[in-house]
């Protein structure tokens, strides 16, 4: 198999993952998109491909080696193959001539020639019968096996004989520490794991014949956990991670740099300013550090088919790696996830906007009015009513669309700069609650 056969098989994979998932090219899918597509290759196959490892296979991120043995294999069986040999074998077909393959004549064995009495071997009486008593009988019990096997596969492990429950150590607040509390015993094989949704260090394979796992969760979050028996999810557990209001830190792996509140918290806004990274040893030259504002809090009845939220944030670093000064606010719920993109003016021909299953990307989509002088107070604003939601930056509508997921619980916010930002005056409204994000202030109830 020349490496110009591999590449050509890598690329069939791909496209056909593409038009399996239905996402539209990927060549507009982002993080989340990726993020989504790690979920689902490990629920189907039980291996958990990291984000980079995606990206990188999809050409997103430059990398000269080829993919490993074990990423084609997952692939595979994504599409419903045993392995990647038997993916690759749709492409064989048989040779009927001599051909050349890196300059050399492949050789092919001559056929037998005819009338040859010495080729033909001598067969004593009754040994053709017992061949063809043998070569029944193996066909026999290989079309047994393969019965059995195909049966075993299709019985599903019933969800009553298993148990899952979870605990975390502290109510509130990150670094949390979750304890799992599994009964597996019943599983018919060794595969056995528990998945908190997402983070890819959160899937773990567990002994079938132990009771308990540990994790510590570094990011809050709302988190879909299951428990995985035999390819087959069998338990689900929902878990929040509160942040315990308003939250600040810059990313670092594995263990973000969390800010103390009083680095951060002022009196009317979250701020993350030059004075704050020189506190903490940040620089913003030559790559601005990556800084994450959460706040992950109980939100009642709070749905994503009827609220408005409003904000008011900026980004005044427009120097180096920050010259666009982008910026992503995103409305997390139980279920799904709002992205919205900001951006300097002349920097919105690189944006994804991301709602309940509706995406806009700049390639196909006029996003600019997602520009503003975020050196200054920008506002956002969104307006989601019976599944129709609509974006409004400074006051002016940047965009509008039909969300064709089910409406779900929202459960808090994160706003995403790069070097230093700012957030004031945010507040959600539902349908009889307003939600009042103000440090310090408690819910208002109209």
């Amino acid at each position: 198999m020349t490496t110009n056969d591999e590449q050509v098989h890598i690329k069939a994979c791909l496209e056909e993952i593409e038009a399996q998932l239905n996402w539209g090219s990927s060549a507009r899918w982002s993080n989340y998109d990726f993020e989504k597509l790690a979920d689902l290759i490990a629920a189907k196959t039980g291996v958990q491909l990291s984000l980079s490892t995606l990206k990188r296979i999809w050409g997103k991120v430059s990398y000269k080696n080829a993919p490993s043995l074990t990423t084609l294999h997952t692939l595979a069986r994504f599409l419903g193959y045993a392995d990647w040999r038997t993916y690759q074998q749709q492409f064989r077909a048989p040779v009927a001539a001599p051909v050349e393959a890196a300059g050399q004549q492949v050789a092919i064995a001559p056929a037998p020639a005819e009338n040859v009495s010495s080729a033909v071997p001598v067969q004593r009486p009754g040994s053709k019968r017992k061949r063809i008593l043998y070569i029944l009988t193996a066909a026999l019990v290989l079309l047994v096996l393969i019965g059995f096997m195909t049966v075993r596969s299709k019985v599903k492990p019933a969800a009553s004989k298993f148990s899952f429950s979870l605990n975390k150590v502290v109510s509130e607040g990150v670094p949390n520490t979750v304890v799992f509390t599994y009964d597996a015993t019943a599983a018919a094989t060794d595969s056995v794991y528990i998945v908190q949704t997402w983070d890819i260090r959160r899937k773990t394979l567990v002994p079938k014949n132990k009771h308990e796992h540990s994790a510590i969760y570094y990011y809050p979050g709302f988190f879909r956990t299951r428990l995985i028996v035999d390819g087959e999810v069998v338990q689900r557990r929902d878990l929040q991670i509160t942040s315990d209001g308003w939250l600040c830190l810059a990313e670092n792996n594995p263990v973000p740099l969390y800010f103390k509140r009083t680095a951060y918290i002022k009196e009317d806004r979250i701020e993350v300013d030059t004075n704050t990274l020189r506190a903490y040893q940040l620089s913003l030259y030559p790559q601005a550090p990556k800084i994450r504002f959460f706040n992950q809090r109980d939100l009642g009845s709070l749905e994503s088919d009827h609220f408005t939220f409003e904000t008011k944030l900026k980004n005044d670093f427009s120097g180096g790696s920050g010259a666009c000064q982008f910026v992503e606010v995103l409305i997390q719920c139980k279920n799904d996830i709002i992205i919205i993109p900001l951006a300097a003016k002349p920097c919105t021909g690189d944006l994804v906007l991301y709602a309940c299953g509706a995406r806009a990307a700049s390639q196909d989509a006029d996003l600019s009015r997602f520009g503003a002088d975020l050196s200054q107070w920008t506002t956002l604003r969104v307006e989601s009513r019976n599944k129709q939601m609509t974006f409004f930056v400074n006051g002016v509508q940047a965009y509008s669309f039909t969300i064709p997921n089910e409406s779900t619980g929202i459960v808090g916010l994160q706003y995403r700069f790069y070097g230093v930002g700012a957030v004031k005056d945010t507040w959600f409204k539902g349908v009889d609650t307003v939600y009042d994000f103000t440090p310090n202030k408690v819910n208002i109830t109209n």
